[in-house]
């Protein structure tokens, strides 16, 4: 892929990875598209590409043509075989707009727009008061993502119990960084104290009002917590999930070991952030730091990756894989005739990568056909006016061959992160079947995941699996259940489930 020169806006570029080549009646296409994001120019640094996460016209681009029968795919670029197709980077949409400057003698809450906004959301229920250390490191961890906040962000801290309450700097509003409001805010932490129980939709709620009270493109929260959301059904905390899916992205961590892997992770996958442990709240500062950097270097906001399909085509699924897996599928906007719109959430300078799968009609040796076009997309200011503006472009085809060894190839990025999504399956099923004692299926499936893992060179899973099961040979999968094993190595190996690695060059 050719470079970016630097640019005060990011670029987009796509490249699809697949073996179009189908046997004679096949009809399942299958390719890896990697998406990067990169020359932009927003202070603060690039945006990691942690976590998820969570995007007018199809053929709007000049050149592309129609999907609509054989020859269709005519003029898509040399087919060679089983490697990349390139795509087709644009010229990202202009930065949002820059930091509001406040009237002499203000306040440095928000006015005009600031660009980005951030909400912290601060686990105070009773239970952060044992040991009396969690209380303080969360305390500290707060101030140290105060001090990440750029200049000219709007932002705001949140208390959570059974309640959300807001700590800095009230009034229903946001504050816009400066020495002067940081320094009031990390002054403001003091008054955190645990007591009172836990209800994270209310958080959640309050950051999505805080958050909207800004002229904002890029939202997002950071949330921390302790325990379980014990004062609030869960039917209430996925009906508020989905109330704020696409209003803004949100990180979510679990401090200790006594919080549930599924509400931490769940929270994240509805908005787009990463998720993760932390159980010596002695890590927190380090953490709050790395998640604001990142937050910092998003410089474009709800990003969508649209899939076009030609008449007869069915998608099967579209999974984030890298760099971690997310199932995108049951998300899905129809976005027009045989177009539908994937959330991908906010970037910085990244790159990540998804698996898409369609389903086409057959056909005979010799057609060939455009499989899917894939766009991404940020809608327009407002969400009304032009049709969203497309960023970068790559094209999946299929072409029908009599030539066995073409045909049964297998595209080694697809087969890696086909792989890697088995790896997470695995290692959810195996860690299920721990829990409720079958320690046969257990062994098996936790037995595979380590030859997933040593085969597609996950160090870091592979280091996580070795903590809950002794390895006799990782390559054959043949694995005993430790005896013991502490709730945080558990928690982690299930929190980090679905986290990846790239094909290696």
């Amino acid at each position: 892929m050719a470079p970016f020169p630097p640019s005060p806006a990011p670029r987009f570029s796509v490249e699809v990875y697949q073996n179009e080549y189908l046997p004679v009646g096949g009809r399942e296409v299958n390719a890896i598209i990697t998406v990067t994001s990169a020359g932009g120019g927003t202070a603060g640094g690039p945006g990691t590409a942690e976590g998820p996460g969570a995007v007018g016209v199809p053929g709007a681009a000049a050149g592309l043509g129609t999907a609509g029968g054989p020859g269709a795919a005519a003029g898509l670029g040399p087919m060679g075989g089983p490697g990349a197709a390139g795509g087709t980077p644009i010229p990202g949409p202009a930065l949002a707009p820059g930091p509001r400057q406040d009237v002499p003698g203000g306040s440095g809450r928000c006015g005009a727009s600031s660009g980005a906004a951030v909400v912290i959301m601060v686990d105070c229920s009773g239970s952060m008061g044992y040991p009396p250390t969690k209380m303080r490191h969360a305390r500290d961890a707060t101030a140290a993502a105060i001090d990440t906040v750029r200049d000219g962000v709007a932002f705001a801290v949140v208390a959570g119990t059974h309640k959300a309450v807001e700590v800095f700097p009230g009034g229903g509003r946001l504050a816009t960084a400066d020495p002067l409001t940081r320094a009031r805010a990390k002054e403001a932490l003091c008054g955190l104290s645990p007591g009172g129980g836990t209800a994270i939709g209310s958080w959640l709620l309050l950051a999505d009002q805080l958050l909207g009270s800004a002229d904002a493109a890029i939202r997002h929260g950071i949330l921390l917590t302790d325990g379980r959301n014990e004062h609030e059904e869960p039917e209430r905390l996925r009906a508020v999930l989905d109330a704020c899916a696409g209003r803004f992205t949100c990180d979510a961590r679990g401090v200790g070991t006594d919080w549930e892997v599924e509400e931490v992770t769940g929270i994240a996958s509805a908005l787009l952030g990463t998720a993760d442990i932390v159980a010596d709240p002695a890590g927190l500062r380090a953490d709050f730091t790395r998640m604001t950097k990142a937050a910092m270097g998003k410089e474009i906001a709800d990003v969508s990756l649209r899939l076009w399909t030609p008449k007869g085509a069915e998608v099967v699924y579209v999974k984030q894989v890298a760099p971690a897996v997310e199932d995108l599928t049951a998300r899905r906007v129809e976005a027009g005739p045989r177009a539908g719109d994937y959330p991908t959430g906010s970037w910085g300078e990244e790159s990540r990568d998804y698996h898409v799968c369609v389903r086409v009609p057959a056909a005979e040796t010799g057609r060939e056909m455009l499989a899917a076009r894939i766009s991404l997309v940020q809608p327009p200011p407002g969400g009304v006016g032009s049709p969203p503006s497309p960023l970068a472009q790559g094209l999946v085809r299929a072409v029908w061959t009599d030539d066995l060894a073409a045909s049964t190839a297998m595209n080694p990025q697809v087969a890696h992160y086909t792989g890697q999504a088995e790896l997470a399956q695995a290692i959810q099923a195996g860690m299920n079947a721990r829990k409720s004692g079958n320690a046969e299926q257990a062994t098996a499936k936790l037995g595979r995941a380590v030859q997933l893992a040593t085969a597609s060179g996950n160090e870091d899973t592979a280091k996580l699996l070795a903590k809950v099961v002794d390895v006799v040979d990782a390559a054959a999968g043949t694995v005993r259940l430790k005896a013991k094993v502490t709730e945080a190595d558990e928690m982690t190996l299930e929190t980090r489930s679905t986290k990846t690695v790239r094909v290696k060059k």
